[in-house]
């Protein structure tokens, strides 16, 4: 297979370029033709000549994604086709990734596919839940339904992941700056009165010779302290990313106290909204809780729910194996199970969302109150030691010139 560069024109007059694999150049054309593209130009390129497709912006957030399912539902309910909603959605999308996977998804349904299957072309733009609700509604003719759902769960997951990034951003925002006024007191301030004390021939105090050692150590080995502080960070990373790591950080955010009730709670909610929301769509309960167990961030709840819809498969009630897990709330699977016997299961679910919402903020709020003094003392103890180290001379200092 050799890759070839085309130019083409879409069914818009809009010309269209890109690279393709193929054996060799009436391929390319037979496939550019499927796609219903009319071809201007196609040429071999070499690892030399080939184009390099660099993609500016990252993939769609959960906001991007609720914005374009209501302006979908707008324009379905205005009597706008299908084909017709994508084009206009592409021409106004401003995400790059999206926009390319919309252009895409109108061409593999003028191809054939139905909605849900061109969506499903595009996992890492399109989530499980979408796709799954699209192809309820499709069945079920309630598309524009299923789309206003998508849009209500996506913006309730916005909203809660922006509470949670409000929550870090100001203990991450002050640690940089501590670290970042650590590093100048270090490189500049302290040196400048070790010079000092040498030209007047006293001992420095001992909390000072401390931190010029740190001093040194930092200045003189600076091109071994950054690879290695990088490699640590890059090593975290990728540790977090294995199943060991998901296993140690899912754990850890369980088992310490102060973020333990975010992560349930938010767990909870998120679960809550989701199943309810995809229930309501007409997706089977089995399907449902796997789709839900995808979509988890911490292991160990996508490991529950796994195992909920394996039990669920075959009869039994979900509300028993979330409560055998350990993880989630009394009141989740009392109320699940008080659905289940009443035969309203959605409408507990939404009102449990709603109720772990509200509780969701407050653990923040609770959150942001408990990391302020953590904050406080972790800054006292390490600015006020440089502050200690450069008064201590200075005190010393005085002292040895009443002396003199």
């Amino acid at each position: 297979m050799a890759k070839f560069g085309y130019e083409a024109i879409d069914k818009l007059g809009k010309e269209v370029k890109g690279s393709i694999d193929a054996a060799n150049e009436d391929e390319v054309k037979s496939k550019l033709r499927s796609q219903g593209l009319t071809v201007v130009s196609v040429k071999g390129q070499s690892v030399l000549t080939a184009d390099i497709n660099i993609q500016i912006g990252g993939y769609p957030t959960a906001r991007d994604l609720s914005v374009m399912c209501r302006q979908f539902v707008s324009m379905n309910k205005a009597g706008v086709t299908i084909m017709e909603t994508l084009r206009m959605l592409y021409e106004q999308t401003e995400n790059k990734r999206l926009k390319e996977a919309l252009n895409t998804v109108r061409i593999d349904i003028e191809k054939g596919d139905t909605l849900a299957q061109a969506l499903a072309e595009h996992p890492k733009v399109f989530p499980d839940l979408m796709i799954n609700m699209v192809a309820a509604g499709e069945a079920s003719g309630t598309l524009h339904v299923a789309m206003e759902r998508v849009s209500q769960q996506l913006e309730k997951s916005s909203k809660t992941q922006a509470l949670v990034k409000k929550a870090m951003i100001y203990p991450i925002a002050v640690m940089i700056i501590a670290v970042v006024i650590t590093i100048v007191m270090l490189v500049v301030v302290i040196p400048s009165y070790q010079s000092m004390f040498v030209d007047l021939g006293t001992d420095l105090p001992g909390i000072t010779k401390f931190y010029v050692a740190l001093s040194d150590g930092l200045i003189n080995y600076w091109y071994i302290i950054a690879p290695v502080a990088a490699a640590i960070a890059f090593g975290i990373v990728a540790f977090s990313k294995t199943d060991m790591g998901k296993h140690v950080f899912g754990k850890l955010a369980l088992t310490i106290p102060m973020f333990k009730d975010m992560t349930v709670k938010s767990a909870a909610a998120q679960m809550a909204r989701t199943l309810g929301t995809l229930l309501g769509s007409g997706v089977s309960l089995v399907e449902a809780t796997s789709i839900v167990s995808g979509i988890m961030g911490n292991v160990y709840f996508k490991e529950a729910l796994k195992d909920a819809s394996m039990q669920v498969s075959i009869g039994m009630p979900l509300s028993r194996p979330l409560e055998e897990c350990g993880l989630f709330p009394p009141m989740v699977y009392h109320m699940l199970r008080i659905g289940e016997e009443s035969g309203n299961s959605e409408e507990m679910l939404d009102k449990l969302a709603d109720y772990y919402d509200e509780e969701v903020e407050m653990a923040v709020q609770s959150l942001m109150a408990a990391l302020e003094p953590m904050i406080i003392v972790v800054l006292a103890v390490g600015v006020g030691g440089l502050v200690a180290a450069c008064m201590a001379p200075m005190l010393s200092m005085y002292q040895a010139l009443d002396t003199m």
